[in-house]
């Protein structure tokens, strides 16, 4: 399977889908604008790691055991008006936010019900690809999607530190607040076609339908191992953003300028990888199993580095791999599974991703504690090659040949 186009050319051409890419791409800059204020706001109002720990799982950990019932809400309701009521509840939560400024537990709530609005809007964003582009563009598409959001991470941080000093903490969380409203604008001008047709067969009521939607995960073959394949990688691999800190200082003897060089290079390797994978003559599996091979493999030679700099290449490297497998995994998911059920899917796959990495980190931070960060590194990358091997040799039992692609639809 060949990308039609690489990600320019998508963007130029389709207009729907570039209303979807823009309005993801600023609600993700604005949501990394916000984590950092709050992160020096919590820090500086408490003086307590902990409550900068709390912050976050109450952001991202929380959030993701909800998964299954948030993937249900957007294959149960029109999927463009999700998403533009979840954007105006994260746009009015963070005015809230900005204007008040709350006590840490009113603080941790607001965060949370964020949040939960932003676990809605994921599911139904990454279902509502497909209607938007043709079939042999999900590649480019996803890899578009990837490339934005991961632009939008990346300058957030550089975005805050710049405008801090000119508007301060209340500054940056109104433009936070602006850009959900921007975002919830564009996606109004989405095509009426994106809209979801409830099938009255279906069972009624949300519980019901997020049962539906797990006996589906579990039930079917591909989706299985793309779901254990997935989530055994980022369990393993999950622990390199702690261990970075430790190996730079404490093994490669470097400071503070070498931790923010090592963790730019995952994020110049992402970039890179979406670029790539936009135009890429892989099939779909065999981009999956190449990009779990790839980042488990980046972590094993990381902890095998010698010097910073070595560090950095393979870092790098890995970020390559993390593009590839979140290009692929997407891909095959989007021409899998049933329109309807596409949110569920989605809801619950990266609801356990989430978990996943919120466990990596508590169990790479013991054996950090215990070892020291090349044994963390080369013991995550040698539990996800085992994993890659594992996933390469369940798929080639459950993949089967693709018929060739329909004849694309008018845009």
């Amino acid at each position: 399977m060949t990308g039609s186009t690489g990600i320019a050319g998508l963007l130029r051409g389709n207009r729907g889908f570039r209303l979807l890419w823009t309005a993801r791409s600023l609600s993700f800059l604005g949501d990394s604008l916000t984590l950092v204020a709050l992160m020096l706001y919590v820090a500086d109002t408490t003086g307590q790691a902990l409550a900068v720990a709390a912050l976050l799982l109450v952001g991202d950990f929380a959030p993701a055991l909800l998964g299954p019932f948030t993937g249900a809400l957007s294959d149960r309701f029109d999927r463009k008006r999700v998403m533009v009521i979840c954007d105006l509840v994260q746009g009015a939560l963070v005015l809230t936010i900005a204007l008040w400024l709350p006590a840490l537990w009113l603080l941790l709530v607001l965060v949370a019900v964020r949040a939960v609005a932003g676990q809605i809007f994921q599911p139904a964003s990454r279902a509502v690809v497909p209607a938007l582009v043709r079939d042999r563009e999900l590649e480019s598409a996803n890899a578009a999607i990837g490339f934005g959001t991961n632009v939008g991470e990346t300058l957030g941080p550089l975005v805050a530190a710049a405008l801090f000093p000119f508007v301060g903490l209340r500054g940056v969380l109104l433009i936070d607040a602006a850009t959900f409203l921007v975002s919830a604008l564009l996606l109004t001008f989405l095509p009426t076609k994106t809209t979801r047709t409830q099938d009255d067969s279906e069972p009624a009521t949300l519980w019901s339908e997020t049962r539906a939607g797990l006996r589906y995960l579990t039930a079917a073959p591909l989706l299985r191992v793309i779901g254990l394949g997935y989530v055994a990688i980022v369990a393993c691999n999950g622990v390199d953003d702690v261990a970075l800190v430790f190996l730079a200082k404490d093994t490669l003897h470097s400071g503070d300028s070498a931790v923010g060089l090592l963790l730019a290079g995952v994020g110049i390797g992402l970039l890179a990888g979406y670029a790539l994978v936009a135009r890429t003559r892989f099939t779909m599996p065999v981009l999956l199993v190449a990009g779990f091979a790839i980042s488990s493999a980046g972590n094993l030679l990381t902890g095998l580095a010698w010097a910073v700099a070595a560090a950095f290449v393979v870092q790098t490297t890995r970020g390559l791999g993390i593009a590839a497998m979140d290009v692929a995994a997407n891909t095959l998911i989007q021409r899998a599974v049933p329109e309807a059920l596409l949110g569920r899917v989605f809801g619950s796959l990266y609801g356990a991703i989430g978990i996943a990495a919120a466990l990596s980190y508590l169990g790479g931070g013991l054996l950090l504690d215990r070892t020291d960060p090349r044994v963390a590194f080369v013991a995550a990358g040698a539990g996800g090659l085992l994993a890659t091997v594992a996933t390469a040799v369940a798929l080639r039992r459950v993949v089967r040949p693709r018929a060739p692609d329909p004849a694309p639809p008018d845009h």
